[in-house]
Formats: C-alpha cells, structure tokens, sequence
C-alpha cells in the first residue's frame, strides 16, 4: 500500500471515529453488557451462535486444558500450506461468506464480491462501508498456528483451519489494524479496545482448544489476564 492510500486510509479512519465514539462492543463471552454500548449491539449483525465466545468460566477451564510449550519451528512454513479462501455456497468463497455475515445491509454482484454495506470492526470500533478497507482475520493467525502444532497437520486439516466457519476463527475487521496484529499472539498484541479483550481472549482461546494447539508460558499469561477483563 502506497504512502498516500494509507494516508487517506486513516482520514477515513478519523472521521469513522467521530460516529464511532459512542459505541463500544459488549463482552459476549461473560454475558456482561457494558455501558454506553447499545448502539454498536444494535447496528452490528449477530455472529451466528457456532462463532461466539465461551463464557468466562468456560474459557478459563479451556485455557487451563491447553499444553504450554516453546513455539515451534517455522522451517517449512508458507501461507500457501493453508489453502484459502475455499469455495463455499455458490460464487462465494469464504472471505465474502464473511463479509456478507459480519457486515449489515451487504450487497453482492454476480461473483458475490460485495459493492456495498457497513461493516463494524470489533478491534477498534472502525466503521466502513468498502470492503476494500476490510480484512477477513484469522483469530489464531496462520504462522501462530504453524508454530503451535500445525506444522504436523495434513494439507486438508490446515484448509479447514484456515476457512472455518464453525469456530469463532474469521472476523472481519478494519484493514490496517489486521495489518498491525500480524501473526501475532495475545502477549504480542492485543485489540487496541479494551472493553473486546475478554471476547478476543475467549474466542482465541475456543480456536486453540479445538484444534489442539498449544500456548506459551506469557500467551497463556496475557489470556488469563484478559479474561479478567470479562467482569469489568
């Protein structure tokens, strides 16, 4: 991306934040609704119920079920070992499955690429109506995964990794900030919104569970902190 296009990029991104101001996210994953946040809850699309967070209490007990090691190598290591996005229902892959449910009043063309609506990015309240200014990321991104356990996967458990669905693993969220995460781990980087760390913990951790991945010592750390967040 050239130096201008991000420049106007975060323009947008400034006059977002002036309608975005007074909306916040509620922490699904506790069940507490947090105040000043009926506005985001209202405008936003429900995730359906396959892509929530575990409660609180849940998301602990699975924090403590994972295996704390070292990461793993990343000899070996390519994007193109997790093969995405896959075909979905019709013209849709999954990237546009995505958009079309996070976003509100989406409209598609003929290749299911959306021309229009409003998407809500839970990581920094960002509010866009081009898709071009959203990225579809992977909760536990792919190198994350490599390094915890997926290197010993076959090729068709890493698509399935990479395209899920099911599991709370692929949100739609502003651009740059996806840019900013990077591949990586909660210790590393955290939504800059405080009041979604107990979602983003819970949501990593139910993706890391399922797939039998593994935590370090300060991962682990940071999540069991976050999930603190959860009664705030």
């Amino acid at each position: 991306m050239g130096r201008a296009s991000r420049a106007r990029r975060w323009t947008r991104t400034l006059s977002a934040v002036s309608l975005a101001v007074s909306l916040a996210a509620v922490c699904t994953a506790c069940g507490t609704v947090r105040e000043g946040v009926e506005d985001l809850e209202d405008a936003a699309p429900k995730p359906p119920a396959s892509t929530a967070a575990p409660g609180d209490g849940e998301a602990r007990r699975l924090l403590a079920e994972l295996d704390v090691r070292q990461p793993g190598t990343m000899d070996g290591y390519s994007r193109d070992r997790f093969a995405h996005w896959s075909d979905q229902e019709g013209a849709c892959d999954t990237r546009e499955v995505v958009l079309k449910r996070d976003g509100k009043d989406v409209r598609t063309d003929a290749d299911c690429s959306a021309v229009s609506g409003t998407w809500h990015s839970p990581y920094d309240a960002g509010v866009w109506t081009d898709a071009s200014d959203v990225d579809v990321d992977h909760m536990v991104p792919l190198a994350e995964a490599w390094r915890s356990g997926a290197r010993a996967w076959d090729d068709e458990r890493r698509e399935a990794f990479a395209n899920d669905l099911e599991r709370p693993q692929l949100w739609a969220v502003t651009d740059n900030v996806n840019q900013s995460k990077g591949d990586e781990p909660p210790d590393e980087w955290k939504p800059e919104r405080r009041s979604y760390w107990c979602t983003y913990a819970g949501h990593w951790v139910a993706v890391k569970h399922h797939y039998a991945l593994s935590v370090t010592e300060a991962e682990k750390t940071a999540l069991t902190s976050m999930l603190r967040s959860c009664g705030e």
